[in-house]
């Protein structure tokens, strides 16, 4: 038997349904899906250490599971001491399984750390995408707090198959995520 990782089972025996039901859709290949996880990870302070990239890159890589790759800058910006193609930032695009097993991993375990945490923001771009930011690392267990460098935040993009924020919106609460308050402003 082939493994299939909880959140997906969930989504396929649960949200659907829902999700059909609410917003009266004729085929299940209406329902909106979860396309791809998206942490992407700046880190300014490289342009003086280099250092510090390979560390950001090693970090996500171990919070993922799956290799972060290096994003360059494309022009010269000389106030920033900023030249063309020097990296600037890491980032990791995740899906199928790995994004399933992550998005878990986000709700279950990650995001009930956050010092003061009484849900996220519930503001999407229009389009049902939703993007959380996160402002210090230590929250996901893979990071050893002992071997932290410098505490540096992230942005986590879950870009879906949605045609409005409602049906996001409804999506990543089907998924469980903890929103703030029921407004989907």
């Amino acid at each position: 038997m082939e493994y299939v990782p909880s959140l997906k089972k969930k989504y396929q025996e649960e949200v659907v349904p829902a999700l059909t039901k609410e917003f009266g859709y004729h085929s299940v290949m209406q329902v909106p899906r979860l396309e791809k996880i998206v942490i992407n990870r700046g880190v300014g302070r490289a342009v003086a250490d280099k250092k510090l990239i390979e560390v950001a890159q090693e970090e996500l890589t171990n919070i993922t599971g799956q290799k972060a790759v290096q994003t360059i800058s494309k022009r010269d910006i000389s106030n920033f001491k900023l030249r063309q193609k020097m990296p600037i930032g890491v980032k990791v695009t995740l899906r199928r399984e790995r994004m399933y097993e992550f998005l878990e991993r986000l709700i279950a375990v990650a995001l009930p750390r956050i010092r003061d945490f009484n849900g996220v923001n519930a503001k999407f771009d229009g389009r049902g995408n939703y993007t959380l930011g996160i402002t210090e690392q230590i929250i996901f267990p893979e990071i050893d707090i002992d071997k932290l460098h410098s505490i540096i935040g992230m942005e986590i993009s879950f870009v879906t198959t949605a045609n409005s924020d409602e049906e996001g919106f409804a999506l990543l609460k089907g998924f469980g995520m903890p929103f703030k308050s029921i407004n989907k402003k």
